[in-house]
């Protein structure tokens, strides 16, 4: 078979010939149909996850949507570092996946799963989330961002403020379900729209998550109601200077969400409601798709043309 290779950690894979997969007890072996090129495939390749093995070479991709043996057409994960999803064909726990609905548009599925997982498993998942909820969105104008205001107002979020770094994507949030949006650079304004939000989803860190969160603990009505802040990402740097008198002086509570903190039965439990979502177009999705073997030219940005996440398709 064919995939795509990294043999260099930080250089982009290669389409090329490779052995085909080996399953182990209980897995099969599907054919890929659509990988999806997600920020956390990127950091696979290059080493960087904090759940890398180090091991070379390997093929990125962490999920997918394949044809299974049975025939029938599904979305899946897989938990290898080294045998990743953009192949032409991957080993498969069919327990780490769900069948496609009716009509339901593999690229889409294959594109959106990913980001919409992240602030659905952590509102599911990392804290009690109630009806009525208000909600702010740290980082929202990138895809995970744009699908976590989405998932916010499908679970029921009251009121949801969106906050990122490009305005005219921030301002499109509108549409999608955004009650107020404001620039992630105006850090005062932003915790005055946010001073009584209940939860953060952020995907920034770094200096910009401690003095928004600065902002708004000072700028609350009642400073002992909790404020659940989720960190998800961190596009702005792996460390914040988090001032402990935030903590004492506030109801702020930080928990984290992604591969470790939950574990990966509960991933797969929330898996039907999510490709559901995707499907019937509740969460919408841009995807840009490009053929497997242009992966090289897709790595550099230069595969398809248009906006949405980058989908390796057969």
């Amino acid at each position: 078979m064919h995939a795509a290779v990294v043999t260099t950690f930080g250089e982009a894979p290669t389409w090329q010939p490779f052995a085909d997969p080996t399953p182990t007890d209980g897995e099969v072996v599907v054919d890929v149909i659509a990988a999806g090129l997600h920020p956390r495939v990127r950091s696979q390749a290059d080493g960087s996850h904090y759940t890398s093995e180090g091991a070379l070479p390997l093929i990125p991709g962490v999920d997918a949507v394949g044809r299974f043996p049975d025939g029938s057409l599904r979305y899946f994960a897989v938990a290898s570092d080294s045998r990743g999803t953009m192949a032409e064909r991957v080993a498969v726990d069919p327990r780490a996946s769900v069948v496609l609905p009716d009509g339901a548009d593999p690229v889409a599925v294959a594109a959106g799963a990913n980001p919409v997982m992240s602030s659905w498993v952590a509102l599911r998942r990392r804290i009690t989330f109630r009806p009525g909820s208000r909600v702010l969105v740290l980082g929202a104008t990138g895809a995970s961002g744009t699908a976590a205001v989405q998932v916010a107002k499908h679970l029921g979020a009251g009121h949801v403020v969106a906050s990122g770094r490009d305005v005219t994507r921030l301002d499109a949030l509108t549409g999608l379900g955004a009650d107020v949006v404001v620039p992630l650079g105006d850090v005062e304004a932003l915790g005055r729209a946010a001073a009584d939000v209940d939860v953060v989803i952020d995907y920034v860190w770094g200096q910009p998550a401690a003095d928004v969160m600065r902002s708004i603990v000072t700028a609350r009505s009642d400073r002992g109601r909790r404020l659940d802040w989720i960190a998800i990402g961190s596009t702005a740097g792996q460390e914040a200077r988090i001032p402990s008198a935030a903590l004492r002086a506030s109801g702020l509570t930080i928990v984290g969400s992604g591969q470790g903190s939950v574990g990966r039965s509960a991933f797969v439990a929330e898996l039907p409601g999510i490709v559901t979502a995707i499907a019937d177009g509740t969460i919408r999705v841009d995807a840009t798709a490009v053929r497997m073997a242009d992966v090289a030219s897709a790595w550099a940005g230069q595969g398809g043309q248009g906006a949405g996440r980058v989908v390796l398709a057969a």
